[in-house]
């Protein structure tokens, strides 16, 4: 089974080695193959060049480009999956429901149903209201 990993989940494997170890762990033990997306990818690295833009004294930046760079390297061990023509004409048709989901989210549930794979995200709630897509949480 394919797993995608949303950006609450990858930020948690990036941070905490605690729950990296576990989430390994039960990866293996479900027989998942774990992803993330190109989408996640973009969130990650959009909140990285917001905090590098915000901090001010050049010595703050030594600290965000050392984490900013961490995160790039761990991006670097990931399969990432696409926003590919498939996954488009899904985040289309997401988006014509009109759903009251925003725009990040509807492209990774697109990608995720696009390659029939599990999502696993803290915002479980967020993604109840798509068919099709499958969705745990594995922080807890």
């Amino acid at each position: 089974m394919l797993a995608v990993v949303d950006t609450n989940h990858f930020s948690e494997l990036d941070r905490n080695p605690q729950f990296a170890a576990a989430f390994e762990e039960r990866r293996r033990a479900c027989g998942v193959e774990a992803f993330t997306s190109i989408v996640t990818v973009q969130e990650i690295t959009r909140g990285w060049l917001a905090l590098l833009n915000r901090v001010a004294p050049a010595r703050e930046h030594v600290a965000a480009y050392a984490r900013f760079q961490r995160s790039i390297e761990v991006l670097r061990d990931w399969d990432i999956l696409p926003f590919d023509s498939e996954a488009a004409g899904i985040f289309e048709n997401l988006r014509r429901q009109r759903l009251r989901i925003g725009t990040m989210d509807l492209k990774i549930a697109a990608i995720c149903v696009a390659h029939d794979a599990l999502l696993l995200t803290r915002n479980i709630a967020d993604f109840e209201p798509i068919q099709g897509l499958k969705v745990e949480n594995w922080l807890d």
